[in-house]
């Protein structure tokens, strides 16, 4: 269903009881198409995830039906985008929520700005959750966003933001759907919802059929991010064709590793000899080592859940957060930092407030995240660092989270010769005074804290990083 010539028949419709219907002459015209395997080797796919490996920082977005309750349901507050299954919402009255689903506050262009702001470089929203419900514009089914009063694509509207503010757009979708009627296994609350008459190879062919909606009206997707394939019935044929499909559509497109069957654990890794996609996603942790030899991605709430929770103000310190953006890229990975926007479509206060202070860190600190290597080093007693090349030699980021109390920071094991060190919240990049000792360099920091979140020393060294034995990260080549 598309556009607005038919909200009136549909939602009239709704209200009247008829039930959201599915488009079957689009899903049998989708299953004539002929999958492409994708070609191209490891040269090709360096090249297209460069951008995503040089960006460090995204925006998570998860928006959906769901924030029209706000987390509540029958006097209790501890609920999120799950709230469907976990507060057993039968399907028809979660379906009311949609003719109270009006985000007239939603402005794409703010929170493109925002996200710009803050020091990201890409947008991942729900274009489909768990729950079904289509956060843009489809012909697959009316149980979308065009059949609410609100009548407009938002997807669209982001997608354009994007290309305006040059940040890359992405999509989540979600495998798994309790609300389409060829999705299996069934709840196992719904007692009155039967499975007789479902077909889970219409289901996919259903979601084939989005899936080309997504990767065809919205111009360049730089990643799909699926989830909910953990259920019986999705498995490894089922992902690597619809990876081969959506790579057949549009060819730059990168891939989680939740597109197969074969995801360990939170921890974000694949089984061995499981088909594990482009890039393994750590779920609210930080893996202690990284995932060396693996693209990944830790993706984690800002309070306790992902969609919004009107109860729920336990948010992590913009300090916490800092932090956390230093950690993941000191080994490796990217930070994929949520917002939980309102049904009104704002997004809360809290983590507006915390997105700016970011972005007054990036400001100033943005190049020790943007395009660095993991760190060489062990273990640094004091923070964290990462590291980049340059055309005479290394690049070494002091991300310093605990301030010497002698001035005294040591680097450990550093083989090299120093070139200068400073301050990037330096305006002047006043040289710091380096000497070696003891196998090691000594910078001499000024008693003060420029930033007591994290501040960044950059250290120039002479040739490639060299480090003492026992000092340096053991190194893993990537797949």
């Amino acid at each position: 269903m598309s556009g607005t010539h038919l909200l009136i028949g549909v939602f009239l419709g709704f209200l009247s009881g008829i039930p959201c219907t599915f488009s079957q002459s689009a899903v049998n015209n989708l299953q004539t198409i002929e999958v492409m395997k994708p070609t191209g080797n490891a040269e090709q796919r360096d090249a297209r995830m460069a951008w995503w490996r040089d960006a460090r920082f995204g925006m998570f977005i998860h928006w959906g039906l769901y924030a029209v309750p706000a987390g509540e349901w029958n006097g209790k507050t501890g609920y999120g985008e799950w709230i469907r299954t976990s507060a057993e919402i039968p399907l028809e009255v979660y379906d009311q929520f949609r003719p109270k689903f009006n985000p007239v506050q939603f402005d794409a262009d703010a929170w493109v700005k925002m996200a710009k702001d803050a020091g990201m470089k890409y947008i991942v929203i729900t274009s489909k959750h768990h729950d079904g419900f289509c956060m843009f514009d489809t012909r697959q089914t009316d149980f979308n966003i065009m059949t609410t009063p609100f009548s407009r694509d938002p997807m669209k509207e982001l997608a354009a933001a994007c290309k305006k503010h040059g940040l890359k757009f992405c999509f989540y979708y979600s495998i798994m759907d309790w609300h389409h009627p060829d999705y299996l296994p069934r709840r196992g609350w719904e007692k009155n919802r039967s499975a007789g008459g479902a077909d889970f190879n219409r289901y996919v062919a259903y979601m084939k059929a989005q899936l080309k909606e997504l990767l065809t009206n919205y111009g360049d997707i730089g990643v799909l991010w699926f989830d909910g394939e953990w259920e019986s019935t999705w498995n490894e044929n089922h992902g690597q064709e619809i990876y081969d499909y959506v790579r057949m559509l549009q060819p730059s497109v990168i891939v989680n590793n939740r597109v197969g069957a074969g995801r360990l654990d939170m921890q974000g890794l694949t089984k061995d000899g499981a088909f594990g996609g482009d890039f393994g996603t750590p779920e609210q942790q930080i893996p202690a080592t990284g995932l060396p030899g693996v693209d990944w991605e830790t993706c984690m709430t800002m309070n306790d859940h992902w969609g919004y929770n009107k109860a729920d103000k336990n948010f992590k310190s913009t300090k916490e957060m800092i932090r956390m953006l230093a950690d993941i890229a000191s080994k490796g990975g990217n930070y994929l930092l949520n917002v939980g926007p309102t049904a009104e479509g704002l997004i809360p206060p809290e983590s507006v407030e915390r997105l700016a202070s970011i972005g007054n860190w990036m400001k100033v600190n943005s190049e020790s995240i943007y395009g660095t290597m993991p760190s060489p080093f062990s273990h640094l007693s004091w923070g964290r660092c990462t590291q980049k090349k340059d055309i005479s030699g290394s690049v070494l980021y002091l991300h310093v989270f605990d301030w010497p109390v002698n001035g005294k920071l040591i680097l450990p094991g550093v083989m090299n010769s120093p070139e200068n060190a400073f301050l990037l919240a330096d305006p002047g990049r006043k040289a710091l005074k380096i000497k070696r000792e003891k196998g090691a360099l000594i910078i001499s920091l000024p008693s003060t804290q420029p930033d007591s979140m994290n501040s960044v020393i950059a250290v120039h060294l002479k040739g490639a990083l060299a480090l003492t034995k026992g000092m340096a990260v053991p190194l893993k080549e990537k797949d």
